[in-house]
């Protein structure tokens, strides 16, 4: 940490600054508290502040953007949720800035853990994999490829690693505002695919992980023996270096670092190889070195000193506004070495350090042109803020001239054989404020912390070393634009670059191909479903198939599964099927558009359309019947049907509502003729859809204009049926009546007669409420659960919910009674004594409404999904089995996707929906 400079911001929105914490190429991180006034007043975060002439760049704007959504979609497990996004509006309080707030945790990067106790023991180092795969595995599992790793951004956190970069900008080892609003971006890594000149996909982010393990295991990385201008043919060919790696992980790792992609792999198997209880159960009970432990807790105080700084009356009583701070909280008492100095320049270019050193300034950087024109006023960021190279992933590589003399530091990180004796005194800043027993690693190529300058004449970034060169590749020519038309247009693809160190450019409004999402053109085909594997332990299972809606297409309305053998997805355009066994969609069918339910009906998929019932051919959707309500339902013209009430075996109940004309009496004498009235009549309705015939109806009071009223069956016995009108279909009249109170009617099964209706406590219209075949009810009751007689609405037992939450609708499954809350606590309850058997949490914060659930066809998993993600629970004793994220489309100008997640169990599969994307995961 520093303290803060005359040109930081002192305020982010509501979070007041109190010291810089980090640079990396695209940002400054700043430690700041919430001074506002909503839930998280007072507590300590970290803004990711852009650097201003990136932030001026739209490019830059688009793709951190979209990195912020990715974190916000990641959220959870070993991801913190952002607080809040800024941009726009006045610069003075930090609000014309780009940047991003999350929760402080302390923590410190693996470079500078690296530095401070060396190579990491076994443990943790399984722990550390484990972590940064399962946040893998969730990206991989959308289709979306991170490229966010280095040794800078992964942090080592008391309870476990911690991820702070969400694509290339956070991980870059350089990036830089080019002429013509174009954005250079350099990471500080390679793999044999973009040696090769190929896009990164899944597999690269595992060679990667593999780099990072090596690193984290030796203090260097495979390829480090041999000249730097070799490093990328050493990745390409060369076989890695791990004799230094520990025995038990030196074949996992290997298998990261193949050079065929296809041999590589997922980073599911990784998690689970590493730690089979998952990183979390691995690390009960502490994982760090003692060193490293007592770094955190340092880092911490020093954090919490800043803090108790601010509140002190010298602070409050300081200058108006923020501006000074942050210097009378680093003369606090007890808070002088909490902020460190900054550097001073010196002659020459070089920087004079703490304690007098000067360090020389870095070689020349011989990198060849980026593109045409990429490199004219190469410079024109200097004096901007921008920083030179990553020492993290400059590190992380190695690919810089060897220095001149070798010193223990350097040679640590240089050779991947015997680690040296920790020197007694140390030198080094730290970027996190933690205490280094001994210096950390200086770069190869400078002479020591905070070396001079760079090739482009950029002062050093004072982060403890500005670097050497990294490697660079010719690159490929743009793509010739056609003809007449524009040279790229706003979704236009921009492939500039083979390898990620030979930079990115971003031209315009053009996305460039800057990791996964953004490579692909928009497309309707299906990708090749990937083998599937078995099922992982804490993590979510190998898909079996991925289907993607095409975005041609209206977007899915309804999902059903019919006999455990099709998918059919109905939009406004259409209804299709996809093969359960392969995800391959076999047919379209514009007549089922805006259609519903997807039943079993003999041989026939049946599905209820707003006009009609239509009985299609499940091979290629062919109409072999059709019923229009007009001609089915002759005696009632202009029949109105909503959706389905429910179902059981062939038989459906809907509800539908028609418009007749009631004649006024004839007036009295010397009276005035009343018009005739319109008058809405409902009626509820059982239809077999085997036999194709309609079994009864009944009449039911008309609902909320235009007047059907939207029936849902909640519980099925043999004798009759219980339903619960939705509360939006209310009248007023009906919601006067009813006091706030929800009520069922019961009918019968045969005739359709209406036998009761009832109120059961203080059950709301809108309450979660089930039924049993036994004539047992479970509702929602305040903030607890309540089971009640349906017959005589005796109370039988009662379960005491979360304070400021609610329960939503339970899921009856022999021998429990799954329950749902609010407050993101899934358990099961027994169905005779109200007992809790067991009760977990989704990991989510809790938001909107209770998860949905789903028990799989053999009532062994429990699936609880939500706007945030699905997890699946053992139904007996409540494990945490795995969780599924989709994050959405990656393209910063693509469409942001806030649907909930969906679950139907098929056979040996859940189907998992949001939005147009559905997954087919193995259960038992």
């Amino acid at each position: 940490m520093e303290a803060l400079r005359s040109e930081d911001p002192r305020r982010f929105g509501r979070f007041t600054v109190l010291a810089r914490f980090q640079e990396t190429a695209s940002a400054v991180r700043y430690v700041a508290r919430d001074t506002g006034t909503g839930v998280g007043a007072g507590e300590t975060a970290v803004i990711t502040a852009a650097r201003p002439a990136l932030a001026a760049v739209p490019a830059f704007r688009r793709r951190f953007e979209a990195e912020a959504r990715t974190a916000e979609r990641l959220a959870g497990g070993w991801v913190a949720p952002p607080l809040e996004t800024g941009g726009g509006g006045r610069e003075a309080d930090g609000a014309g800035l780009l940047w991003t707030a999350a929760g402080y945790v302390p923590a410190l990067p693996l470079a500078e853990a690296i530095g401070i106790a060396g190579p990491l023991p076994k443990r943790a180092l399984r722990i550390l994999g484990a972590g940064i795969a399962e946040i893998l595995s969730r990206v991989h599992a959308g289709g979306a490829v991170l490229q966010g790793l280095a040794p800078d951004t992964v942090l080592l956190a008391e309870d476990g690693p911690r991820l702070t970069a969400f694509g290339p900008l956070g991980a870059a080892a350089t990036a830089e505002a080019r002429p013509g609003g174009q954005l250079s971006v350099r990471l500080g890594y390679l793999t044999p695919e973009q040696v090769a000149g190929k896009e990164a996909g899944a597999p690269s982010d595992l060679f990667v992980l593999g780099l990072l393990l090596a690193y984290a295991a030796t203090g260097t990385t495979p390829f480090t023996e041999g000249p730097p201008e070799e490093a990328a043919r050493r990745i390409a060919e060369a076989d890695p270096e791990l004799e230094s790696v520990p025995e038990e992980l030196r074949e996992l790792i290997a298998g990261c670092l193949a050079k065929d992609p296809a041999e590589r792999p997922t980073a599911g198997t990784v998690a689970a190889e590493l730690a089979l209880e998952g990183a979390a159960g691995l690390a009960r009970g502490g994982w760090l070195p003692e060193r490293l432990a007592a770094a955190v807790a340092e880092q911490e105080a020093r954090v919490r000193a800043l803090e108790g700084a601010w509140e002190a009356p010298a602070v409050a009583d300081s200058v108006p506004g923020v501006a000074d701070a942050v210097p009378e909280v680093a003369d606090a008492p007890g808070v002088a070495d909490a902020v460190p100095e900054v550097a001073e320049a010196a002659p020459g270019g070089a920087v004079l350090q703490k304690g007098g050193a000067v360090g020389t300034p870095a070689p020349a950087d011989p990198q060849v042109p980026l593109a045409p024109d990429a490199t004219a006023n190469a410079d024109a960021t200097h004096g901007t803020g921008d920083i030179g190279e990553d020492q993290g992933t400059t590190r992380f590589l190695n690919t810089v001239p060897k220095p001149p003399h070798s010193d223990r530091v350097t040679t640590q990180l240089a050779l991947p054989h015997q680690p040296p004796a920790l020197p007694a005194t140390s030198a080094h800043q730290h970027t996190h404020g933690s205490p280094a027993p001994y210096p950390a690693a200086v770069l190869p190529g400078s002479a020591g912390p905070g070396s001079g300058q760079d090739a482009n004449g950029r002062s050093g970034n004072g982060r403890g070393g500005s670097g050497g060169p990294m490697v660079a590749l010719p690159l490929p020519p743009a793509p010739t634009p056609p003809s007449g038309g524009p040279a790229l247009d706003r979704r236009g693809l921009l492939t500039v670059a083979a390898a990620a160190v030979g930079g990115l450019v971003v031209g315009g409004g053009a996305v460039a191909v800057i990791g996964g999402g953004e490579s692909a053109v928009a497309t309707d085909a299906k990708p090749a479903p990937p083998k599937p594997r078995r099922t992982l332990p804490g993590q979510p299972p190998e898909p079996r198939w991925i289907y993607a809606h095409p975005s041609s297409e209206s977007a899915p309305l309804t999902a059903a599964l019919w006999q455990d053998r099709l998918l059919v997805v109905t939009s406004e355009s259409q209804a299709s099927a996809v093969d359960l066994r392969t995800g391959e969609r076999v047919w379209q069918r514009a007549d089922a558009a805006d259609g519903q339910a997807a039943l079993a009906a003999g041989d026939l998929c049946f599905v209820a359309g707003p006009t009609e019932f239509l009985w299609l051919a499940p091979k290629d959707g062919a109409v072999v019947h059709r019923l229009r309500y007009a001609d089915g339902f002759t005696d009632l013209p202009g029949l109105q049907v909503e959706r389905l009430a429910g179902h059981s075996g062939t038989v459906v109940w809907f509800t539908g509502s028609h418009t007749v004309t009631v004649k006024a009496p004839k007036p009295k004498k010397g009276k005035k003729q009343e018009p005739d009235k319109k008058v809405v009549q409902a009626h509820l309705f059982a239809y077999d859809i085997v036999r194709r015939a309609e079994l009864w109806r009944t009449p039911v009071p008309a609902g909320r204009a235009p007047g059907t009223p939207l029936y849902r069956v909640v519980a099925e016995r043999p004798a009759d049926i219980l339903v619960r009108q939705e509360p939006s279909t209310l009248t007023p009249a009906d919601v006067k009546a009813a006091k706030g109170k929800g009520s069922l009617r019961c009918f019968d099964r045969e005739t359709g007669k209406l036998r009761w209706t009832k109120q059961y406590g203080t059950t709301a219209p809108n309450a979660g409420i089930t039924g049993d075949e036994g004539g047992v009810l479970y509702a929602s009751v305040g903030a607890d659960l309540q089971s009640f007689e349906a017959d005589t609405t005796k109370p039988l037992w009662r379960v005491t919910g979360t304070e400021g939450s609610y329960f939503g609708t339970p899921l009856v499954a022999e021998p429990f009674v799954h329950t749902t809350e609010r407050s993101q606590q899934i358990g099961a309850v027994e169905r005779e004594t109200g007992r809790f058997v067991w009760r977990r949490s989704t990991e989510v914060p809790a938001a909107g409404g209770a998860p949905a659930l789903t028990v799989s066809t053999t009532g062994e998993t429990l699936f609880a999904a939500d706007a945030a993600q699905v997890t699946a629970f053992s139904a007996a004793d409540g494990e945490r089995l795995w969780k599924f994220q989709d994050i959405g489309v990656a393209d910063p100008k693509g469409e942001t996707v806030s649907a909930p997640y969906r679950t139907l169990a098929s056979g040996t599969n859940v189907i998992v929906q949001r939005a147009r994307s559905f997954y087919a995961f193995p259960v038992a």
